[in-house]
């Protein structure tokens, strides 16, 4: 079970193939947007109401760019999830009816956690950002520095407690229609954690180790990849890559912008300041480029797209920011909210990418820079070309495989 935007949804078709090949019956419970998506990794599919790209591009969507810090814009967005996680509810309910044991994305978890409770089902939870407090950094979904061990604990704990007010009104009928006693969402909070709810992390340790001071149950299983299905290059991609040498990619994934004319102009502007091709992919943020050097494309896995990338220019979401991981090249991150600008951070520090380039202060005259440095870099492309072949060998779902057996037993 999982709501929000691709990056949310995607990794899990390739676990739930992995469960399934395991010998699983895997049901992907999600907006009907992405049917399509559990359809090619051979997945159930339960639709849950609420179309996120809909959302996004309505009024109260697109009064998120009115706030221009991250938790200016969290507040938006916990106002806007309340009225959406009512909406979902009862098709959770439903969709649990059908199964043996619930998995869970953090995006649903502290409703989903009293829906399998109720149904006296077990339950796990699948996070792809370290969500629980810790004092080794401020929590992710700030989009801020450090505050010190004591402050970014202390900001992680009150981070929890608002996600948890996102279901504040979904959460007593529920409660109530299966039987369950009240209790408010901070006590369901602490509950969890006293029970030691088993949460496994669907990113690297090498990209981010496990916090020495999470609690038992929390645990880093390695990255969940979308289901591809070695999908190859359609062919307008493959005779580009083939016409010249090798492209950057620029995306900006499932994040809107207010102006898409005025940031795709620049992004042009400044791939042909640094002598580079494009592959601009339109996204839900409307990129477009025009000229024999620059390819305007829709949907592409980007498993098959970015190991033939110079370089992959991104809002540094998730899901993104693992593929050009593993896709080994270097990276122009360009966070825009939320979680982005703590995977932007890792980049930098793991030496994969020359800086963090704010969409605010993108300019061709920047991300021409940026590029140049990231493109001609030998360091950083070993560095990147390294990280790249580590994750590779990684097997984030066997982990999961093994709790899920152990949920069973």
């Amino acid at each position: 079970m999982t709501a929000g935007s691709r990056g949310d949804v995607a990794p899990f078709t390739g676990l739930g193939h992995g469960l399934a090949r395991a010998g699983h019956e895997v049901t992907l419970v999600t907006h009907s947007r992405f049917a399509p998506l559990a359809a090619r990794a051979g997945l159930g599919f339960h639709a849950l109401p609420v179309d996120p790209r809909a959302e996004l591009e309505s009024s109260r969507g697109r009064a998120l760019h009115r706030s221009t810090t991250g938790v200016g814009k969290l507040v938006r967005v916990v106002a806007m999830a309340r009225t959406l996680a009512v909406e979902m509810a009862d098709e959770l309910v439903t969709a649990a009816r059908g199964g043996d044991a619930l998995l869970l994305s953090g995006s649903v978890a502290p409703l989903g956690h009293a829906v399998a409770e109720g149904l006296g089902l077990p339950s796990l939870g699948l996070n792809l950002q370290p969500l629980a407090a810790t004092r080794e950094f401020a929590p992710p979904m700030l989009g801020i520095g450090s505050w010190g061990a004591l402050g970014n604990r202390v900001a992680g704990i009150g981070l929890n407690l608002a996600v948890e007010q996102v279901f504040a009104a979904a959460l007593p009928p529920v409660r109530s229609h299966l039987g369950l006693p009240p209790m408010g969402t901070a006590a369901a909070l602490r509950a969890r954690d006293r029970q030691g709810w088993p949460v496994l992390h669907g990113f690297s340790p090498r990209v981010v180790a496990r916090p020495r001071d999470w609690r038992r149950g929390l645990e880093v299983a390695g990255y969940w990849w979308p289901y591809d299905g070695d999908e190859p290059l359609p062919d307008e991609v493959r005779k580009f890559v083939d016409a010249g040498p090798p492209p950057v990619f620029v995306g900006l994934g499932s994040a809107t912008v207010p102006d898409p004319a005025r940031v795709s102009a620049e992004i042009v502007r400044a791939l042909r300041r640094a002598g580079l091709r494009g592959v601009i992919q339109r996204g839900w943020a409307g990129l477009a480029a025009t000229g024999d050097d620059m390819l305007t494309i829709d949907e592409v896995p980007h498993s098959a797209l970015f190991p033939h990338m110079a370089a992959v220019v991104h809002h540094a979401g998730a899901g993104t920011t693992a593929a050009g991981l593993r896709a080994g090249v270097p990276a122009v991150p360009v966070p825009i909210q939320f979680d982005e600008s703590f995977w932007a951070a890792r980049l930098v520090a793991l030496g994969v990418a020359p800086s963090a380039l704010p969409l605010r202060r993108l300019t061709a005259a920047t991300l021409a820079t940026a590029l140049t440095r990231a493109t001609r870099d030998a360091e950083c492309r070993a560095r990147a070309q390294v990280l790249g072949r580590h994750i590779r060998e990684e097997d984030g779902v066997a982990p999961v495989v093994e709790a899920v057996n152990a949920l069973r037993r």
